[in-house]
């Protein structure tokens, strides 16, 4: 009698194995005449290029576009098809390289409200449930907060009783 394997394909779960940076390309459009792109421009010329070089941002392609007489905008596409977009006028460029952070960590998803129900959303669901800061926390604390007064007081009177004996 011969046995056979069950054959079953693996899911793919993104964090699992390889970390796929869910940020498809970034578009930079500025005015070099306008003051609400100075931000933009300071960011453009100052800190783009260490951005870019990160190891983290490998997979992302930047384009980097003039727009005048118009506001500067951060353009995001993901690999989920969609984009999105953020206005960066009057930011300096510290600002802006927070902006450009925000997009490039988001999933694309659209943003929705969590209402009630399972917060947690799982492929694998736990069987002891969710952690929680406050499960057994009283009681935790109490036992090491008495450890720790013993092992003082334990600790003072070796090093009391070995100066008598020493001196």
């Amino acid at each position: 009698m011969t046995v056979k394997a069950i054959r079953q394909t693996a899911v793919g779960r993104n964090g699992v194995g390889a970390f796929i940076l869910q940020c498809k390309s970034l578009s930079f459009h500025y005015c070099d005449w306008s003051g609400s792109s100075r931000g933009m421009n300071a960011f453009l010329s100052s800190n783009l290029a260490a951005f870019a070089s990160d190891p983290l941002n490998k997979s992302i392609e930047f384009h980097v576009s003039p727009r005048p007489n118009h506001h500067p905008v951060v353009k995001a596409s993901y690999i989920n098809g969609r984009e999105k977009a953020i206005c960066v006028r009057n930011l300096d460029a510290l600002q802006v390289l927070r902006k450009v952070e925000l997009l490039r960590d988001a999933s694309g998803e659209k943003l929705r409200r969590v209402k009630g129900g399972r917060v947690v959303g799982s492929l694998n669901p736990s069987v002891r449930g969710i952690w929680s800061p406050f499960h057994g926390a009283a009681r935790e604390r109490e036992a090491s907060n008495s450890k720790a007064r013993l092992d003082e007081l334990g600790e003072g009177k070796r090093g009391h009783k070995g100066e008598q004996e020493g001196g």
